[in-house]
């Protein structure tokens, strides 16, 4: 009888042991963004991500952004306001933070980044009082510059 509940109790002990380090194994990721001079929704977008609990962020404004993107491969017509680098891939604009966990979960072969062109209303960091959104599309593209369909999210009113 006493060995049965030591054995219970060892066997609760253990499961509760790998129930807690499966919450603190949850890895927290650090964004290094740069924005174009004076943006102020890069640093919402950048807030938001934090909130999530799965980010850190550094933020600086960088003078020659075109450059920077060019050097980080996003293809002109998928450019935005800020550009940010994590775990060696590049995100580009107000791209929603389950769309980069879930990048940095598969890890598809072939994609550099995930990027949302322009600064869609009611995007993550973009959002209005009337909880308005535009539809929009978050594209993963590659370094040859083709891109596909990564998630889309349809317009609210």
């Amino acid at each position: 009888m006493i060995r049965r509940a030591l054995v219970t109790g060892g066997l609760a002990a253990l499961g509760v042991s790998l129930a807690s380090s499966c919450v603190a194994q949850q890895r927290l990721y650090a964004l290094d963004i740069k924005r174009d001079v004076g943006c102020g929704c890069c640093h919402g977008w950048a807030v938001l991500m934090q909130r999530t609990g799965r980010f850190t962020f550094t933020i600086a404004d960088t003078e020659d952004m075109p450059a920077h993107k060019a050097r980080l491969g996003v293809p002109e017509d998928l450019r935005s306001c800020h550009t940010a680098e994590v775990e060696g891939y590049v995100i580009e604009g107000h791209v929603p933070a389950e769309d980069v966990l879930r990048l940095l979960s598969e890890r598809p072969a072939g994609v550099r980044g995930l990027a949302v062109p322009d600064m869609p209303l009611g995007s993550p960091g973009m959002e209005i009082p009337s909880g308005e959104r535009e539809a929009y599309e978050v594209f993963a593209f590659r370094a040859d510059g083709s891109r596909s369909v990564f998630a889309r999210y349809a317009a609210s009113t």
